[in-house]
């Protein structure tokens, strides 16, 4: 199953086809800013995707601060823009308030599974897969034995990544160790490269060789530090393997790109009213392999990877999502 059949459902996919006319949509990015080269970028590839391939125009706002949000859904709302997307989990509770005044505008949110609304669309991803694969990846080319994860703000979307990525760590290395940091309580974490440095650095003092980053812009300090002080990195959301060629051993994919392009390219014919979660088997998560980490990822490493995937996909390897009962089996935040 495809993500656009995914994102829009049957019926709305039979819809887009038989020619149904595009709203203008609008799209809301989290804190961090749109050039945050992470999640948010990834939103902003996929609505310059869809702008560039229909010619179309979209209204788009960069949020400054936590009062913005329902502010930002409501002028989006009343200027009649449909689908109106928005970015993260900080916008359930805005949305939730915002959406049932609006029962003509369809709601987009991504990274947000438990809210209600008939008009709502929301969108999560099984990023717990996708990180077990990098742990794997991690483990492997870790010398050392010792791995890190950075952590942007310290909320259970996190670690939900840091645990899928912990059990592929340790799938591959029982004996691994895995220094865990968040790197915040508030949204600012999202944005402190500062911060993201200085973690960095005391996990290598503790013998870590590989760091992934799941930090938002915050990230991109961890990736300068790991390629100045000679370990490896991982990045995260997009594809940052050209942000240092040859240092990142790879990057989590999180394909927000393509639910913002689908959603983008659906209009109102967004089905809304439930939960779509993307996952390995929806390729709505992966691995990055490609000329900037080529020379790192062996052939023995990729076939390793890729055949746990394949388990993953099939149902005989189950990676614990941190969801399901608030903890990890394998790692102590």
């Amino acid at each position: 199953m495809t993500l656009m059949t995914k994102i829009l459902g049957a019926t709305a996919a039979v819809a887009l086809t038989a020619g149904a006319a595009l709203a203008e949509p609008a799209l809301i990015f989290d804190l961090g800013g749109k050039f945050d080269k992470s999640f948010n970028e990834a939103a902003y590839n996929g609505a310059k995707r869809w702008a560039d391939e229909t010619g179309g125009k979209y209204l788009e706002i960069e949020l400054q601060s936590e009062a913005q949000r329902e502010q930002a859904l409501r002028r989006f709302a009343e200027a009649g823009a449909s689908p109106l997307i928005t970015m993260g989990f900080g916008m359930a509770d805005p949305l939730t308030t915002v959406a049932p005044d609006y029962p003509d505008t369809k709601f987009v949110v991504i990274d947000v599974t438990w809210i209600e609304g008939e008009n709502i669309r929301q969108i999560g991803f099984a990023e717990h897969e996708g990180s077990y694969l990098v742990g794997m990846m991690a483990a492997m080319a870790s010398k050392s034995g010792t791995v890190g994860f950075v952590g942007g703000m310290d909320v259970p979307l996190i670690r939900h990544f840091g645990c899928g990525y912990a059990q592929g760590v340790k799938a591959v290395n029982p004996d691994a160790k895995i220094i865990a940091n968040m790197t915040g309580t508030t949204p600012a974490a999202w944005n402190d490269p500062v911060k993201g440095s200085e973690l960095t650095k005391a996990q290598i003092s503790q013998g870590a060789d590989v760091v992934y980053a799941a930090a938002g812009g915050t990230g991109v300090g961890v990736l300068q530090t790991a390629a100045d002080e000679g370990i490896l990195s991982i990045g995260v959301d997009s594809n940052q393997n050209h942000l240092h060629p040859g240092k990142v051993l790879t990057s989590m994919l999180k394909r927000v790109d393509v639910a913002v392009y689908e959603a983008m390219k659906a209009g109102d014919a967004v089905e809304t009213g439930g939960v779509t979660i993307l996952g390995l088997s929806e390729e709505g998560v992966g691995y990055a392999l490609d000329e900037n980490n080529a020379a790192l990822v062996s052939d023995d490493m990729k076939a390793s990877v890729d055949q746990a995937r394949q388990k993953i996909i099939d149902g005989e390897i189950e990676v614990t999502s941190y969801y399901a009962n608030d903890t990890c089996p394998v790692l102590d935040f």
